[in-house]
């Protein structure tokens, strides 16, 4: 194997050791607590998760614009005095926000826990933000094993700490939320030792270079945009829940959804080596690496789908208070299909080609679309029900809108591949709702190996495919 192969498959151990360790503790996350504490409490648990995942937002796409714009350089050739005067100008910022939202949360929060979620997001938001342009800059560098390494330590002394505290007995959702907090902030203090040379520098090196501040927010700002747009067309369908149904309602949503959601950790694993990898790529050979990596990745994530069926029995057994909800996992597990796809391939590949535009207005349409259905199905109509299954339809819409757009500029051919994975989704959600027996693994399973003879063409190219860039 040459150099970057060797690169690569170091990466990817790196990564997948670390998202392992994610996975492991967002199961434990998801198994544990449910049990130990209160419905009632587990929603404001929740809802604090739910609110502190736009804190990244806060930065307007200063991060994302250094993501973009140092993405395939290494670190070492990197301006440490320019970025260093970037990271102070950020963290100005950030705190002068949490200020701000905590003086509004002040003046309109009455309610007690909500008051409190409030002022644990704006902490967060000054922790999350610093550490992500310290990620960015590592990630975008190559520099994964450093990043593997903080994100691990992020989640392993939030673990520890939730553990420590339920095993003294402690049920409080409000010490819950510390320790994510303190897990943040150690980790963030992990991210500045790996960059020691950007951020721990004399303050005579700090400039206010405004300049480079406009130019990474105006290069950041399109995808981070089409980020919000992306995470809100699953949280506008949230926002609608936790408002027309309580609180307790949206915990056991929410936690249907994490435990579909959880897969998603190693795929973003991928995307994250892949992404500075593709940019130093041949721009002739993006296609057929594409090509490879759809079949190879459809394969799996389709075949995930079954695992739906034990699963949905054990937690039934495990977590009794929330087996009525969990009939929703039949609606919701579909995600890992869309958004894997979405997460690993189409998105990292609309990076590459830099068409972050082309990612802004295909997320903010959906989001519009999120609004349309969630005050249609909420509001007009009632219904739960409706309400989870737009959650998949959205993200579908989205999917092969952004995977068409992307066909067309790569000169590829993908139409009958859609198609035939919107078909045996379909068959995955109606069997698993409608039937809710063993008889709908064996319909699902009927329908995959249907779908594998139809590929096994394409499925076998793929895989031979795979050994020779591999070999390459």
């Amino acid at each position: 194997m040459n150099n970057k192969t060797i690169s690569f498959m170091k990466n990817m151990s790196y990564t997948f050791t670390s998202n392992l360790i994610a996975l492991i503790v967002s199961t434990l996350v998801i198994l544990i607590i449910p049990k130990l504490i209160g419905i009632e409490e587990y929603g404001y648990l929740q809802l604090y998760m739910f609110y502190s995942a736009y804190v990244g937002f806060m930065h307007f796409g200063w991060n994302d614009g250094i993501y973009l714009r140092y993405g395939g350089d290494n670190y070492k050739d990197l301006d440490k005095k320019l970025f260093f005067s970037q990271f102070i100008m950020l963290l100005i910022s950030q705190i002068s926000i949490a200020l701000i939202i905590l003086f509004v949360s002040n003046l309109f929060i009455i309610n007690v826990d909500r008051s409190f979620i409030i002022r644990m997001v704006a902490i967060s938001l000054i922790i999350v933000n610093m550490r992500i342009m310290l990620l960015f800059i590592l990630q975008s560098t190559n520099r994964i094993r450093e990043y593997a390494k903080i994100t691990m330590a992020d989640r392993v002394i939030y673990i520890t700490l939730i553990i420590t505290f339920l095993l003294f007995g402690i049920r409080d959702y409000k010490i819950l939320i510390v320790a994510d907090l303190i897990g943040k902030g150690l980790s963030l203090t992990f991210a500045i030792i790996s960059c020691k040379e950007i951020v721990l520098n004399k303050l005579r090196d700090f400039h206010l270079n405004f300049k480079e501040m406009f130019t990474n927010i105006n290069v950041g700002i399109k995808l981070m945009i089409a980020n919000i747009g992306s995470m809100l067309i699953i949280g506008i369908v949230r926002f609608g829940i936790e408002r027309n149904w309580d609180v307790a309602t949206f915990g056991k949503i929410s936690l249907t959804l994490s435990i579909s959601n959880m897969t998603m950790i190693f795929i973003n694993a991928v995307g994250i080596i892949l992404f500075p990898l593709l940019r130093r790529t041949n721009k002739d050979k993006l296609s057929y690496i594409y090509f490879v990596m759809r079949d190879f990745l459809l394969v799996l994530l389709l075949g995930f789908l079954i695992t739906y069926y034990p699963l949905k029995v054990l937690l039934s057994v495990w977590l009794p208070q929330y087996s009525g909800s969990f009939i929703y996992m039949a609606l919701l597990f579909p995600i890992v299909v869309f958004e894997g796809k979405m997460a690993l391939l189409i998105n990292t590949y609309l990076k590459t080609l830099r068409e972050e535009k082309t990612m802004l207005w295909i997320n903010v349409l959906s989001m519009f679309l999120s609004l349309v259905l969630t005050f249609v199905t909420t509001q007009l109509f009632n219904n739960l029900d409706l309400t989870v299954i737009s959650i998949v339809v959205l993200l579908a819409i989205r999917s092969v809108v952004a995977e068409v757009f992307l066909a067309k500029k790569m000169k590829i051919n993908i139409k009958k591949d859609i198609i035939y994975e919107l078909v045996i989704v379909t068959i995955f959600m109606s069997s698993g709702w409608f039937i809710n027996s063993i008889y709908s693994m064996l319909v699902y399973s009927i329908a995959y190996i249907v779908y594998i003879l139809l590929k096994r063409r394409d499925i076998k190219r793929s895989f031979e495919s795979m050994k020779k860039l591999i070999k390459s």
